[in-house]
């Protein structure tokens, strides 16, 4: 019972400690400042014009082209490519709405869900990243494409009935010799259809008001969003969400930390002999990430304020309470609810438009 009481006061005094020692906010930075301290942690503008767009995103292994990528549209938004031909990619990544779906679990073919409750990420931007899906599997957008093409719960169909179904199309047959015309076999196969659906992902890129501040404008974002870009930074998030994506460039644990109040608010098994402080929300669908080792793709941030529901299996509604969740469990900060403000009006300048790139610049 002394021993019991002892870990009460340490843990107590640990927890009090902040309120004796509160920790002293850093003067706010000027605007030059700022921005050439976000610049130099790799927090970078998206490029306006294709040439620049090409030495980013260009794939050796699939070269882009204008006709390629205008193939990998018209294949992006046909619902030909699942097999009751109702859904298409567009289906699940709709580009006028974050680049998902705004469900909490993807939904395809004959209203089957994902078997593992995953949310479905953004296309917008991916192809920064520098892998695909939630346990970063897929190496890039042309490997990915190749998943939700073939599961069954999604647009369930072969590599070799979509072929056949194409092949009998005369525009695709002629395009696809056109975009392909050193494949000998008329240019449909499936990694062709890949590579095209991936080429146009490569060009949806999105450009909001932090990209126009990072230019130089110190106009472009709010006071209130200056202080959360310094909050974003100085707290850590800035260490795994970063790169011109703002994430999506590594995979990480999550959470890092636990909290001693998960031990009053856990999850029994059916059987009630164990139980689950895994995440911070319940983990509906059970995945564990990457080899069941509760490691994760990065999410990217840009739009991430139009991607509601959070998380893996989309359990996090709001994005305030999202942006809580990751100081606590990730940085170890309890986040005010004024910091929480200033860190999200920050993410509301990522939101961002598709550039229209001018493919003959």
């Amino acid at each position: 019972m002394r021993e019991i009481l002892i870990v009460i006061l340490v843990v107590g005094l640990v927890v009090s400690l902040p309120y004796f020692f509160p920790e002293k906010e850093a003067p706010q930075l000027t605007d030059h400042e700022l921005r050439e301290l976000a610049l130099s942690l790799n927090l970078k503008p998206t490029p306006t014009d294709f040439k620049t767009l090409l030495k980013i995103i260009d794939n050796p292994q699939n070269l882009l082209s204008k006709e390629k990528i205008a193939l990998g549209k018209l294949l992006f938004f046909d619902p030909l490519l699942s097999k009751d031909k109702d859904i298409s990619c567009a289906s699940c990544h709709k580009l006028d709405e974050g680049g998902d779906d705004n469900l909490a679990t993807a939904i395809g073919h004959r209203g089957q869900a994902n078997p593992s409750h995953l949310n479905s990420p953004t296309v917008l931007n991916a192809a920064l990243a520098t892998s695909q899906f939630w346990d970063a599997r897929a190496k890039d957008v042309e490997a990915q494409a190749h998943g939700p093409i073939q599961a069954s719960f999604e647009m369930n169909m072969t590599p070799e009935e979509l072929v056949a179904r194409l092949n009998a199309i005369p525009s695709y047959k002629e395009i696809f010799k056109r975009v392909f015309p050193e494949d000998i076999n008329g240019g449909i196969n499936f990694d062709n259809i890949t590579k095209a659906i991936g080429a146009y992902e490569r060009t949806l890129l999105t450009r909001g008001s932090f990209d126009e501040f990072l230019e130089g404008d110190n106009n472009a974002i709010s006071e209130k969003a200056k202080r959360g870009l310094e909050l974003f930074i100085n707290k850590g998030c800035k260490g795994c969400h970063t790169g011109m994506s703002v994430g999506g460039l590594s995979i990480q644990k999550f959470p890092l930390r636990r909290n001693i109040a998960d031990l009053f608010n856990v999850t029994f098994s059916p059987d009630f002999k164990t139980i689950d402080t895994t995440f911070p929300f319940k983990n509906t669908g059970g995945f564990l990430g990457k080899d069941g080792s509760k490691t994760f793709r990065v999410p990217i941030l840009r739009n991430v304020t139009e991607t509601s529901p959070y998380f893996h299996n989309g359990a996090v509604k709001d994005i305030e309470k999202a942006v809580w969740i990751m100081g606590k469990y990730q940085l170890g900060i309890d986040f005010s609810e004024s910091q929480i403000d200033e860190i999200v009006a920050f993410l509301k300048t990522l939101q961002g438009e598709i550039i229209e790139y001018r493919f003959d610049d």
